[in-house]
Parts: C-alpha cells; structure tokens; sequence
C-alpha cells in the first residue's frame, strides 16, 4: 500500500511541480514585456494599454501558482525557532493539520470563485480600457485554478507526512 501511496503523492507533486516550473517562466515573460514596455516609452514615446494590462494579469498566475509550489519545496511560513524545538511526532501532526487546512481552504476558495468566473465568461468580460485585454474570465479562471492546486498539494503534503513517506529532495 505504501508503494502507491507514494507514487500518488509524486504524481501530486508533480503536476504541482509543473505549475511551479510555469510560474517560474511567466516570471521572465513579465521581466521581458516590462523592460520592453519601459523602451517603448521612454525611447519610441509609445505604449500599449494591452501590455501594460498583461503585465498586471502576469502577476496572478504567478502568485496563484506559486503558493502551492512554496508548500511543495518546503517554503512555506512557519515558525522554524518553535517548530524544529517539538518532537518529530509533534512536528509530523503540525505538518498534518497544516496540510488538511490547506486542502479546506483551497477547496473554499474554488467554491466561492467559480461563480464569479463563470458570471465573467456568461458576460463576456474584457477590459474597460480601449485597446485592453478581452476575456477577463481567463484570467478570473485562475483563481480557482491556483486554489485547486493549493488543495492538491495539501493533500500530498498530508499523505506524505502521515504515511511518514520518505522526505523528497529539495526542489
């Protein structure tokens, strides 16, 4: 049973992962559309609303994705000076409750953001501004996306830490 439990929760953590490694390369995408949106301003004094909305829509999946990434490479908030003083029994139900509590909220905020998105694509929700971004519900889609996410990897994390599974290397 141990053997499938663990290759569950890799293939958790490895859609997780995935999502991460995404993040990650949005990251430079934003780093390249803000540098080449400064040189069209200041050096061609033209711009784009289109890019300057991109920028701002860049940075969700970027947070959205990466919270469950920093629970899957162990880079969450915690109280180090507290946690690493308990016992490792203590710490493995800390890590549990932790876990469980991520999946609750996640499942949470997935419930309370689907109808707000599905209210954004039934009215075909775009930019205010003239020469915007259209189909806002893109970009609302990722809020129970990333929150999803954040329940899958509270699931592995839970089974991980109650199956006592061998500790993954660090990402």
């Amino acid at each position: 049973m141990k053997p499938a439990i663990t290759r569950f929760v890799l293939l958790l953590e490895a859609v997780v992962k995935g999502f991460g490694i995404l993040a990650a390369w949005v990251c430079v995408v934003l780093v390249l559309l803000v540098a080449g949106d400064v040189f069209a301003r200041y050096l061609f004094r033209t711009g784009a609303v289109w890019a300057q909305e991109l920028q701002w829509h860049l940075i969700s999946p970027i947070a959205l994705f990466g919270m469950s990434y920093a629970l899957f490479s162990g880079d969450q908030v915690r109280v180090d000076v507290l946690f690493d003083r308990f016992a490792p029994l203590v710490q493995r139900g800390i890590e549990i409750l932790g876990g469980l509590l991520m999946i609750g909220f996640g499942v949470v905020m997935v419930k309370l953001s689907l109808p707000w998105v599905e209210m954004s694509y039934v009215r075909g929700e775009g930019s205010p501004n003239p020469g915007g971004l259209p189909y806002r519900f893109v970009l609302k889609a990722l809020i129970p996306l990333g929150f999803g996410l954040l329940a899958v990897q509270g699931m592995a994390h839970v089974l991980r830490h109650l199956f006592a599974l061998e500790p993954r290397p660090r990402a």
